[in-house]
């Protein structure tokens, strides 16, 4: 149990991070909430409540919160958040020992949506709440130094957005947001496999699929994966064998979506900054970053060398958390990243 101590949330479309100071992350779990719809009764949150998906009865729904980046279900966050902040600080220390937390919110967010992120947070229990960009928090959990005076460029490639952005001297110099990462490779692969196969598949063998011979860039060798799914033409159950060169072409037009703003993004740099980031290359955080080829094609398309970073998926939670050291310094001044609201 933890008392009293500021956390950091990584709140993704796709997981949900918590970070507490001076212990890490504690806390990893799937954005899914499953609801009795005759009593409004919560029956399951996080991967007990992921398992339902595609499988409940009528009268329970498992609900997905955040749909690209934002909230979407304002009342099931807060319950999801209240529900992840008692798992870590147990039901009694929660009550009495209310926390300062700080959310990331993807760059192009409106005041609208920080403002339903600050006010589910709130409800949820937090004493203050705080906000920090992705691409910030991103960069932070890297281990990049952003008060240096030299241009770094994070692409993190998330479940619902793909926030890029280049920054120098702890601020964001140009960013771009785009509704396109995870859930959208998902969509991709299942739109596919209706109109290559006549087969419907669900989310889960869509994430499968992308997980296991999802790809971006053609590989050396294709590999393959039986998969189940019903066909459309008969309604029955059917075994497909599906390679990893139609996996490439299923999600094409989606990656090249996100090379296409890294290009953009690149195009808007000041020289000095471009300059910089031929130099030290770009950085990618976030689980979509880990699809088969990704920093491949971007690089090749950019003429820039792409690392993956090496906790990638931990990357925002990690930043977040870092970035609470900073909390009392945010306090005292207005103009920082992090925004504060009561």
């Amino acid at each position: 149990m933890v008392f009293g101590q500021d956390i950091g949330i990584d709140l993704g479309t796709a997981s949900v991070l918590v970070y507490v100071k001076n212990k890490g992350i504690v806390l990893t779990e799937p954005s899914v909430i499953a609801i009795d719809r005759n009593t409004n009764q919560l029956l399951a949150v996080g991967e007990e409540a992921r398992r339902m998906l595609g499988r409940t009865p009528g009268n329970i729904v498992a609900i997905r919160p955040l749909r690209d980046g934002v909230i979407s279900d304002y009342d099931v966050t807060e319950r999801m958040l209240k529900y992840f902040i008692n798992k870590v600080f147990g039901n009694r220390g929660f009550r009495f020992f209310k926390p300062r937390i700080m959310v990331c919110v993807p760059s192009g967010v409106t005041e609208v949506e920080e403002r339903a992120v600050i006010d589910a947070t709130m409800q949820a229990g937090a004493r203050k709440t705080y906000l920090i960009e992705e691409p910030i928090a991103a960069a932070i959990g890297a281990g990049i130094d952003i008060s240096r005076a030299c241009g770094s460029m994070v692409i993190d490639v998330g479940g619902g957005t793909t926030d890029i952005a280049v920054i120098s001297l702890g601020g964001i110099v140009v960013s771009s947001s785009i509704k396109v990462a995870g859930d959208v490779f998902d969509e991709a692969i299942v739109r596919y496999m209706r109109k290559k196969h006549n087969i419907m598949i669900g989310e889960q063998t869509a994430e499968e699929l992308k997980i296991k011979i999802g790809t971006a860039y053609p590989r050396v060798q294709d590999i393959t994966i039986d998969i189940r799914g019903r066909n459309l033409i008969s309604g029955l159950p059917r075994t497909i064998t599906v390679s990893s060169s139609e996996m490439h072409e299923a999600l094409e037009e989606s990656v090249s979506s996100i090379v296409e703003t890294v290009h953009s993004v690149l195009e808007r740099t000041p020289p000095e900054i471009a300059a910089d980031i031929s130099d030290r290359g770009i950085v990618m955080t976030g689980g979509g970053s880990l699809l088969y080829g990704l920093d491949k094609i971007i690089s090749e398309k950019t003429g820039t060398n792409v690392m993956v970073a090496e906790d990638a998926i931990s990357c925002v939670a990690l930043g977040t958390g870092k970035a609470l050291d900073d909390i009392d310094a945010i306090e005292r001044s207005s103009a920082t990243e992090g925004r504060s609201r009561r």
